[in-house]
């Protein structure tokens, strides 16, 4: 299957994101709202629930299914509010020896201007600099279309996993291809340069797994992703703090040397 080809089902109106795969993998998930400083980001949902038997912090970007939902998340892209929310609820689970599961789906953070007044890329960047030093396991999983630092602010992790027909690319191939062309209309071949597949940043070492799709019902895939999500946070728990955090920093280090 081409890059593009891999965007679009991504982009797919009806593909599940966060929400479904809080449902599918949890137990008992109980959500928990708001930053403590300005609002509460519907595009990220986030709270406590049970992964197996180990309680772990649960935080999802969710675009909705009707359009009133979707007008109320920003059809999935987070504004500096549901950042902070995400850091939050991170630094309670480390409080609380909760290792901290993302699912990642979105085409990148929400750029109007009341975002940007209120410290869009501060919030992002804060997230990348406590992630990587957050004392509990971190696992976070492309699901979707992951965009830009929108998506990477989330996607600081011990693990990564993604779905076979995920993406995960710095730029969305139609911004490539303005930039690059001067014309969206090349946004295929720049997702073939972009390299943005899950079999390609596997290849690059930026993510550790892919759970398959093709020939699989939802329930499989639900049924695969639970069951490394399991398998990944029991070897998780079994290091020391230390030799997790300086596995996580070696991991990123690497990328791109």
């Amino acid at each position: 299957m081409k890059a593009y080809d891999r965007v679009t089902n991504a982009r797919k109106s009806a593909r599940p994101l966060g929400g479904h795969y809080i449902s599918a993998v949890t137990d008992g998930f109980i959500e928990l709202h708001g930053d403590r400083r300005f609002a509460d980001d519907a595009a990220i949902i986030g709270g406590i629930g049970m992964l197996g038997d180990v309680p772990v912090t649960v935080i999802a970007m969710e675009r909705g299914n009707t359009i009133e939902d979707r007008m109320k998340r920003h059809f999935g892209c987070p504004s500096p509010e549901g950042y902070r929310k995400a850091l939050r609820l991170m630094k309670q689970a480390e409080k609380f020896k909760r290792p901290v599961i993302c699912f990642i789906g979105s085409s990148g953070a929400y750029c109007g201007i009341d975002a940007e007044k209120r410290g869009q890329g501060q919030a992002i960047a804060e997230n990348l600099m406590e992630m990587m030093t957050l004392k509990t396991p971190i696992i976070s999983v492309v699901v979707g279309e992951g965009g830009s630092g929108g998506a990477l602010a989330l996607g600081v992790a011990d693990e990564v996993i993604m779905l076979e027909n995920a993406v995960y690319s710095v730029i969305s191939p139609e911004g490539c291809a303005s930039i690059l062309w001067k014309d969206a209309s090349h946004a295929p071949e720049a997702a073939e340069a972009l390299r943005l597949t899950a079999h390609d940043l596997k290849d690059f070492g930026i993510i550790d797994k892919i759970v398959v799709e093709t020939d699989r019902s939802q329930e499989q895939i639900d049924s695969a992703l639970k069951f490394e999500l399991i398998q990944d946070i029991k070897n998780l728990l079994s290091l020391s703090c230390s030799d997790m955090l300086k596995k996580r920093y070696e991991k990123f280090r690497k990328i791109g040397a």
